[in-house]
């Protein structure tokens, strides 16, 4: 999907801005406003991966939709309603997407790819040229679309992980 020049992120913009429009899905993506947290995490738990170990916390998404925020969590926005969301961050030198989440109702639409082709462009604006998507190894369906996507499984490097309480 090609983006127009006014379809893309601007540098620093805090302001809800639309990347793409979905002809299909007729959903808006943008960056997720602090008033619609709620929304996100409710969307989430029910589209939540058998893997994820930790808790959603509102003040966890409140930071990602703060002003200054190095990461953006977008959402796809149809009629007012939030039908789905992910997570574009970085450190500076990488990037990785992750918790990408659809409606089930709104699936096989082209919001995932159109969310993830957003994020891969906030990302791209902000100088990032890897990205990683974070995906769990036996999610069969999710690993399909990754691998359609363009993001095929690194079978080198693995991810070690701990949770700081």
């Amino acid at each position: 999907m090609m983006m127009t020049e006014d379809a893309k992120f601007a540098l620093g913009s805090r302001e809800a801005v639309t990347l793409a429009r979905l002809t299909e899905a007729k959903a808006g993506i943008r960056r997720c406003r602090q008033n619609e947290v709620q929304a996100v995490l409710s969307l989430w738990a029910l589209a939540r991966s058998d893997h994820a170990s930790t808790v959603d916390q509102p003040e966890d998404i409140e930071r990602l939709t703060a002003d200054g925020s190095p990461a953006a969590l977008l959402v796809a926005e149809d009629v007012g309603e939030i039908v789905g969301a992910v997570i574009a961050a970085w450190d500076g030198w990488r990037g990785n997407i992750y918790r990408l989440a659809v409606r089930e109702d709104r699936r096989r639409n082209g919001i995932g790819i159109s969310l993830t082709k957003a994020a891969e462009e906030y990302l791209r604006s902000r100088g990032v040229r890897r990205v990683t998507a974070l995906v769990a190894f036996d999610d069969g369906a999710v690993g399909a679309f990754w691998d359609a996507a363009g993001y095929p499984q690194d079978r080198e490097i693995g991810r070690r992980v701990r949770n700081i309480p």
